[in-house]
């Protein structure tokens, strides 16, 4: 089937929507355990929604789908988080500092990672279905590559559950078909599945949510609960709930949010306010099934009600907003209409850009191309269009000699020096020059190391540590002289190896020198 421009639009604008809803209704009661008596926002709204990073890391991650495309992986999303997302708090920072540490995804989620299981992951997941509507296996696709940058396991799973769901909720509305597309992407047995499963049961046991609370609990206890008051804070009627592992938060949350979608029995707000009542992380569990719901509605489906006190205003707190590669909507339809933007893209052959109306998606279960609200602030999308890419002038001046690497921090060129064959008896130079990426801009350490086989001696060091200034072009070089007087084959291959230090990011350039 085709998903038509006009739904789509309504369909993705729906889900920042509901995201933007269900994290303010949850925020208040966010990291406190016992059942909410909660039936609206508790703030004052009066100068517009507060900030919640349940929305805005998934614009740092747009910002690289802008830029990469289909070619975004976890490697080019953490050298993005490294870069733009400013706490350090939890899985966060756990992730921060083992990519400075030089491990990369997934070994950055996994290792001494004790919120590995988090919530953190799966409050990233609408970015994913909202750019591969209908096409649950993409959508989760990427959002394994998300996970793994600060996640491992269940939390993991939780996020790629969410991102199939969502995807398939826009062409599906049914939630019993919804929760099964979702949990056909995880392990039957992981925590998640198992919460998931007994929101379920515990619905269709007619047990009241109360009842189900404890039951989710129970099934993978969590500890979010505990991080307001601690275990003094806990009301009587929960002192005997069972103590989970720290960190292990995901599943019981995940459980949460289907049992508010349940209960809620079709009721956008009754739903949302029944996930916030579980308690624990509320404003990811209400933010979640707020975008779930959102999808399923569109956003010309959503109550006044709720969409009224928050307008259209979206307020992020998580993003570091000095460097020229993010540009932050100010708005819901902004931040909807770069999402629409990228589909096409991002979606490849299942785009079909010229449907009536504008371009329909193909979904697996020629007036206005993309989205009729441009305004002033596209020139400030994907970095307001500041480019790493060289020239055309000059890359028609470089030497046919000199090869060229590109990568999400820095450009690497290795140049041959006019030649590319070695001579007996003669030394042998390689330069390499080092530009810092425009879109980041970061102050960076630069180790640029040669490798040779055996038979040939390094006449100069085999290894600089570079200072690469963050000025835009900023560039930095060295040179590696060698001779291969011992070399006894008639082909030489040497590795430029660029390593940055404090992040996990590297590089390598082949060279190949055949025997004058």
């Amino acid at each position: 089937m085709k998903l038509d421009f006009k739904t789509y639009k309504d369909k993705v604008t729906g889900c920042w929507a509901g995201k933007n809803i269900g994290g303010v209704l949850g925020a208040p009661f966010e990291g406190k355990r016992g059942y909410v008596d909660v039936e609206f926002y508790a703030q004052d709204l009066s100068a517009g929604p507060p900030p919640n990073d349940d929305l805005d890391l998934q614009i740092i991650w747009l910002a690289a789908v802008e830029r990469y495309g289909r070619n975004v992986n976890a490697s080019i999303l953490a050298d993005y988080w490294l870069s733009y997302v400013v706490p350090n708090w939890c899985e966060y920072g756990k992730g921060k500092s083992n990519l400075k540490a030089g491990l990369a995804p997934p070994m950055s989620g996994e290792i001494d990672n004790v919120y590995k299981d988090s919530c953190g992951c799966f409050i990233r997941s609408e970015i994913w279905a909202c750019l591969a509507p209908g096409n649950p296996s993409l959508a989760a696709r990427y959002a394994y590559e998300d996970a793994i940058v600060d996640h491992s396991g269940e939390g993991m799973y939780g996020e790629i559950f969410c991102a199939a769901l969502q995807s398939a909720a826009f062409t599906e509305g049914d939630t019993r078909k919804l929760l099964s597309i979702g949990l056909s992407y995880i392990p039957a047995d992981c925590a998640v599945a198992r919460c998931v499963k007994r929101a379920i049961a515990c619905y269709d046991n007619g047990d009241d949510i109360k009842k189900a609370r404890r039951a989710i609990h129970i099934e993978a206890p969590g500890t979010f609960g505990l991080q307001i008051g601690k275990l003094s804070g806990i009301p009587e009627y929960d002192r005997d709930m069972p103590l989970g592992e720290p960190g292990y938060d995901a599943p019981e949350n995940i459980g949460f949010l289907v049992a508010g979608w349940l209960y809620g029995e079709g009721d956008f707000g009754k739903s949302l306010c029944s996930a916030v009542a579980c308690g624990e992380d509320t404003d990811c569990t209400a933010a979640t099934l707020g975008a779930i719901l959102g999808i399923i509605a569109g956003a010309s489906g959503l109550p006044e009600k709720w969409t009224a006190p928050l307008g259209d205003k979206i307020a992020t707190m998580c993003i570091d907003k000095t460097s020229a590669g993010i540009w932050v909507p100010d708005t819901v339809t902004e931040l909807a209409d770069r999402v629409m933007r990228a589909a096409p893209l991002f979606m490849g052959g299942a785009c079909d850009i010229f449907a009536e109306g504008g371009y329909a998606l193909e979904c697996l279960s020629g007036n206005d191309l993309y989205c009729s609200t441009a305004t002033e602030y596209l020139k400030y999308m994907n970095g307001m269009f500041v480019k790493d890419e060289m020239p055309v002038s000059e890359l028609c001046a470089l030497s046919p000699y000199v090869q060229r690497q590109e990568y999400p921090t820095f450009t690497m060129f290795v140049d041959g020096c006019g030649s590319a064959s070695f001579t007996r008896g003669e030394d042998r130079t390689l330069k390499v020059t080092l530009y810092n990426a425009r879109c980041m801009m970061n102050q960076l350490w630069a180790r640029v190391t040669l490798y040779t086989p055996p038979g040939v001696t390094l006449v100069s060091s085999d290894s600089y540590l570079l200072s690469l200034n963050n000025l835009i072009g900023s560039k930095t070089e060295c040179s590696f002289t060698f001779n291969a007087d011992s070399f006894p084959g008639p082909k030489l291959e040497v590795l430029v190896d660029v390593a940055i230090e404090g992040r996990h990011s590297t590089g390598a350039c082949k060279v190949v020198l055949t025997r004058c």
